[in-house]
């Protein structure tokens, strides 16, 4: 079986997390955790990139920085994954979704201001298999109406939107190193991106607990004592030491990943010619990390049958998000704005394809071959 993901691995993980664990200090913010943090920093000219045990952890750092509070609204699509709606579902905010462009499966900014209350006070933009949403158009919305944007870059490491890197754009952002992403801290790990100054020192007081810690250890202040809310949003420094080794190898991890993206595309484009398939929309303002490659069948039954299909070829094939507005817990806690006329019909169409670092060519044009024959 072709497994749909392994967790990258390029060699030099294995060293920095054993030198991690024979150092003096293996909790959050020792040598890698800094390193890591400083080439975030460097690499995305953002204000402050700090490390959290995972994306999700980050969006909720985000939610608690912009003082989200029960009554608030948030605008984001129902085509995410849980924690984007979480992190603000946990501070009281009455979720709002809106419909997707099915090209990109972004939200469509377009019917963004059609959902605005007094209420509202963020908008989520979730940049899709790492491709990104139309952020100028979003950005001006959120100034002409006083709102935060944080987007939701969990899938858009190295990503851009007109030069710019995914994540930067908005007031916060969140990055994901889950084992399925294009790099990884050992399986989990995310980071909090901090692009507007006002939020830097708090967001270090969050992370630490809600102490003055970092003040401390900077020699800001004589001793550190509880200031604020937190929670601990450290990951340990074997996360950040596996981390490490991945971004040493981030252009060999996206590159191969991109070969793979292609290679799948030119096989496949032939049936997207004759109509039986879609394949992924790359705007051309767009530069994407091939996070991930996904094909659109004509409906769920053909979809169902093609995973069955591919399995029985020896061929893991997965679908994605179920729209989180028609889940049990959405329908407590958002609502959808306006009509879903692509949300749930798109989700229902697509299916992702395996794509990961080592992945062969043999075994995507294997991959390939079998949905050539299932339409055939």
């Amino acid at each position: 079986m072709i497994p749909f993901n392994k967790p990258p691995y390029t060699g030099n993980e294995e060293k920095y997390v054993i030198e991690a664990m024979r150092s003096s200090k293996i909790s959050g913010d020792g040598g890698f955790g800094l390193r890591c943090q400083a080439w975030f920093e460097q690499t995305l000219d953002c204000k402050r990139a700090l490390l959290t045990p995972s994306c999700t952890h980050a969006l909720e750092m985000a939610a608690i920085l912009i003082n989200v509070e029960p009554g608030d609204e948030v605008i984001m699509p129902s085509y995410t994954f849980v924690s984007t709606a979480n992190a603000f579902a946990l501070r009281g905010a009455k979720i709002v979704f809106i419909d997707i462009r099915p090209e990109t499966m972004n939200m469509d900014e377009r019917l963004i201001e059609a959902a605005i209350t007094s209420k509202t006070k963020a908008i989520v933009p979730v940049h899709y298999a790492g491709v990104a949403c139309e952020m100028d158009t979003i950005m001006d919305i959120a100034k002409k109406y006083s709102l935060f944007v944080i987007e939701d870059a969990a899938q858009a490491i190295v990503s851009t939107y007109k030069s710019r890197p995914l994540g930067t754009i908005g007031h916060l952002a969140a990055y994901s190193f889950h084992e399925t992403k294009n790099v990884t801290s050992g399986g989990e790990g995310g980071l909090l991106i901090v692009n507007d100054e006002q939020f830097v020192a708090r967001a270090e007081i969050l992370r630490e607990k809600g102490t003055n810690r970092n003040q401390f250890f900077r020699g800001m202040v004589d001793k550190y004592s509880w200031v604020d809310i937190g929670s601990s949003y450290l990951p340990s420094e074997l996360q950040a030491a596996y981390l490490w080794g991945q971004i040493e190898s981030i252009d060999e991890l996206i590159n191969s990943r991109l070969h793979i993206w292609e290679l799948y595309h030119e096989l496949l484009l032939e049936l997207k010619m004759k109509k039986k398939i879609d394949l992924p929309t790359i705007p051309n303002e767009c530069i994407h990390n091939a996070h991930m490659f996904y094909i659109k069948v004509p409906n769920l039954d053909v979809r169902t049958k093609l995973i069955k299909h591919l399995a029985a070829d020896g061929v893991m094939g997965i679908f994605h998000y179920v729209p989180l507005h028609s889940a049990p817990a959405g329908m407590c806690f958002s609502r959808f704005n306006g009509e879903d006329t692509f949300t749930t019909r798109e989700s229902e169409r697509l299916i992702r394809l395996p794509l990961w670092y080592g992945l062969g060519s043999q075994q995507v044009k294997l991959i390939a071959g079998s949905i050539l024959r299932f339409f055939s």
